[in-house]
């Protein structure tokens, strides 16, 4: 029976049974409905078997392995078996032998011919009140698990893809030799030849898919939908060789699913896209969404004429009027991704252009730029790549040398001129340093959205398109260019490498964070060696002041980068599995895998040495591109690099221990923590403290006289050290209005960037500065990415006031909040 697991509190359950049958390729037809908030048509998948032993079909016949033998072997070592409902004789209730095989207790049928509801938890089971019906049919059909939540389920079918006209072409006649004449086999072994076509046929392959998904049907299934699942068998089928391997799954999503939100953007028109739920894609299409089941897609989207379709797609899609009205979309990708991966953004977005600078930025595209010398002395010696075949970037001579991919941006009418005036030129800047760091940039094109305000991070990567919360455009270049560059690290860890565990979050965040500041120093070219460590330094101190905070005021369990242990990377038997404290609300506003993988990557590189350490991480990247890895891959090769580290004691066992299995700050960041402030610009913000400190005393003892505007000059600071400085101020018990007063106009706050103003807004709410209640209301209406830590401030201090402020802005922005701010929101608020 299924686990009923509370959806905002505990483990997210991966439910699909991956090691039996795993989905290679999916193709979505949609329509998305403004009027009604839902995306509804269907979607086709093309099936193999998982299992990493091969199988054998009803018939007796040997059939065909699975290529992801090299992904199962990262689960369970121990011998797969098939699942089967098993039904005793008259029993009115089901019975699995597996977490993953799961469905309602309820009386069952299998008849075929059945209609199929979904009123909440449906089913498509037979309305039959005899159970031993089953016991007439067969009592062991394998079930095929998939993660679905919020879908309402109409139709599941057979895709009878040998009425494909030419797709005999694709089966050889030796493969047919001594093969049963059952068209069922012949429809199977067509779509395992399909998925297994090789990389250089991917364009054959995609037209076929398309066909093959138009194909008519040929049965429905039996299919049943539970809190977390869809459940779908064909009565009579025993084994997944058996099963069907091309099933067509009519839908629609509901307006309050958790996949997608609907909401307006900046400019007031309709918009809907997938926010990085939680429970990741499951409410927007049935899917598996366990991190081994690396698949491909295509996707038709209608909507009306005016909207603008945005997808992770390889092409740049152009819009097809199909009738007056109505536009289609079309969007693929060849290189096998997890479904959580998979983005989708539609509003009446507008693309922002800048002739002149594009001009430059297409010449940019097509040079070659030197690489560290590091980086060539291995760059061409892997010929092999590690992963299942696919067209690989790393493999393209042209596209090793592509510095700058091409790119897109698109925002809501009223932000176009924020987004030319420094995104459009830092985008060509960023691709290029992450280009000169890394090497070949694993997707061919990119696409940046600046998302609704409702958005709940700075920012969000997925295959080819970059969310952007509209927080990091005013305010100069520095957020806005720091956020792009962690983003655009995600697509070599995150994307093309991925955690195997997705408990090991680290992987993705530590790795992006600490790279950012690699790729940023490198955009900067006008900056010395000396002026860009000074400005790492200093944003060492603020993460690791981020981080002790953190530490002091959250969770121990939540802190702990490996929670799993020893037993990380490990499934059941059929595939499912959770991922650990998945669904806590406070989880997503939480910075420690982000703080401490980077810490973590910063020490390594501090005890190797940069070169050496960035020489290591090209390797590893052209060693595990398209691959899923655990922290010990990672470990294990940069210790092999490096020998007289094992004999210092660096070993994968002392950094788990010390680093990645424990909660609070590591042992050795410990003893690390007060060398920053030796900094230059660490040092140049104390002496600004001092000043204001010295300056708040002298105005609370003199009061009633006026500060003179040349009794202290204030040195203009950067962004971080702005943040330092306020945070500094923080820590003292009273700021007198004045000096607030000042503070502002000496630095203008109110026009520095979103972490210089949550810092002031902090300062405003402490000392009850009313003057500045107004910076504090626009900061929760307008950068909702970070707001959420203010609403707690302003009910703490119990002053009528800020708490009437807090909830006036609440009751403004609820409507259209991410579900887990609004959760966490009104937990402070109520």
């Amino acid at each position: 029976m299924e686990t009923q697991l509370d959806p905002m509190k505990d483990d997210l359950p991966l439910m699909a049974n991956t090691s039996y049958m795993l989905v290679k390729h999916y193709v979505l037809d949609l329509d998305v409905d403004f009027k009604g908030k839902v995306i509804e048509g269907s979607i086709v998948l093309f099936l193999e078997t998982g299992s990493q032993h091969r199988k054998t079909s009803s018939a007796g016949k040997e059939c065909c392995q699975s290529q992801f033998d090299e992904t199962c072997e990262m689960g369970t070592s121990e011998p797969c078996h098939i699942p089967m409902i098993n039904v005793p004789t008259c029993s009115s209730k089901m019975e699995y032998n597996d977490f993953a095989i799961s469905g309602k207790e309820e009386e069952a049928t299998t008849d075929e011919n059945s209609n199929h509801s979904n009123n909440e938890q449906a089913s498509g089971i037979s309305s039959s009140k005899d159970p031993c019906d089953i016991e007439n049919r067969g009592n062991k059909d394998f079930l095929l698990v998939l993660d679905c939540c919020d879908l309402s389920v109409l139709k599941v079918e057979e895709v009878d893809v040998a009425a494909v006209s030419g797709i005999e072409k694709l089966v050889r006649p030796a493969k047919l030799t001594g093969v049963s004449q059952e068209v069922e086999n012949l429809r199977n072994q067509i779509v395992h030849e399909l998925v297994t076509l090789p990389a250089d046929r991917w364009k054959e392959q995609l037209h076929y898919s398309t066909l093959c998904s138009q194909a008519p049907g040929c049965g429905e299934l039996v299919f049943s939908t539970g809190t977390w699942s869809l459940e779908i068998r064909k009565s009579g089928i025993q084994t997944p060789a058996d099963f069907p391997h091309a099933i067509r799954i009519w839908y629609k999503t509901k307006p309050e699913g958790r996949s997608v939100t609907w909401t307006t953007d900046q400019s007031g028109r309709p918009c809907v896209y997938t926010m990085g739920s939680p429970i990741n894609n499951r409410a927007l299409f049935p899917c598996q969404e366990p991190p081994i089941a690396l698949s491909t897609w295509q996707a038709s989207v209608r909507t009306a004429a005016g909207f603008v379709v945005l997808m992770s797609g390889e092409n740049s899609a152009e819009p097809v009027q199909l009738r007056e009205g109505v536009l289609s979309w079309y969007y693929y990708v060849s290189m096998p991704m997890p479904a959580s991966t998979f983005t989708i953004a539609v509003g009446c977005w507008q693309e922002v252009k800048q002739q002149s600078f594009k001009q430059t930025a297409a010449i940019e595209t097509n040079t070659e730029f030197p690489l560290p010398s590091s980086q060539t002395d291995f760059r061409w010696h892997e010929e092999t790549c590690g992963h299942v075949e696919y067209p690989c970037r790393f493999q393209n001579p042209a596209a090793r040398l592509q510095a700058v991919i091409p790119y897109r941006v698109f925002a809501p009418w009223c932000l176009m001129e924020s987004c030319e005036e420094y995104l459009l030129q830092l985008i060509p800047q960023c691709l290029s340093a992450a280009y000169a760091t890394l090497g070949t940039h694993p997707f061919s094109r990119l696409d940046v959205l600046i998302v609704p305000s409702n958005f709940s991070s700075l920012g969000m990567a997925s295959p080819h398109i970059i969310f952007l919360s509209q927080s990091v455009l005013p305010g100069g270049s520095h957020l806005c260019g720091t956020r792009l560059c962690h983003e655009i690290a995600h697509a070599w860890f995150g994307l093309a490498i991925g955690a195997r565990d997705w408990t090991e979050e680290w992987i993705s965040e530590g790795f992006a964070t600490f790279l950012e500041d690699i790729f940023w120093a490198r955009a900067q070219q006008q900056l010395s060696h000396d002026e860009i460590k000074g400005q790492q330094e200093l944003k060492a101190l603020l993460r690791w002041r981020r981080l002790r905070d953190e530490v002091q005021n959250s969770e121990e369990e939540l802190q702990v980068l490996r929670p799993k242990k020893e037993s990380t990377g490990e499934l059941s038997e059929s595939g499912a599995s959770v991922v650990k404290y998945g669904l806590k609300a406070e989880k997503i506003f939480m910075q420690v895998h982000y703080l401490k993988g980077y810490f973590l990557l910063r020490s390594l590189a501090k005890t190797i040495g940069e070169v050496s350490y960035l020489a290591s991480l090209r390797k590893f990247v052209v060693k595990f591109h398209g691959q899923l890895v655990l922290s010990q891959d990672f470990l294990s090769m940069l210790l092999e690099d490096i020998p007289k580290q094992k004999e210092s004691g660096l070993t994968v066992e002392s950094i788990f221990q010390n680093w990645l299995d424990t909660s609070g700050i590591p042992k050795p960041l410990l003893e690390e923590g007060e060398t920053w402030k030796e900094c230059q610009l660490v040092q140049q913000v104390s002496g600004e403290v001092t000043k204001w400190i010295q300056t708040n005393r002298r105005i609370r003892k003199s009061s009633k006289k006026k500060m003179k505007q040349d009794e202290v000059v204030f040195q203009q600071l950067l962004p971080d050290q702005l943040v330092l400085l306020l945070e500094s101020l923080l820590e003292e018990k009273t700021l007198c209005p004045r000096i607030l007063q000042c503070l502002e106009r000496t630095y203008q706050l109110q026009k520095q960037d979103a972490e210089v103003r949550h810092r002031w807004c902090e300062l405003v709410i402490k000392h009850k500065y009313e003057p500045g209640y107004g910076d504090v209301e626009r900061f929760l209406r307008e950068d909702q990415a970070m707001g959420v830590y203010l609403y707690g401030e302003l009910m703490v201090n119990e002053d009528a006031k800020q708490q009437e402020l807090a909830r006036k802005c609440f009751a403004a922005a609820q409507e259209h909040m991410d579900a887990s701010s609004a959760k966490v929101v009104a937990e402070m608020l109520f």
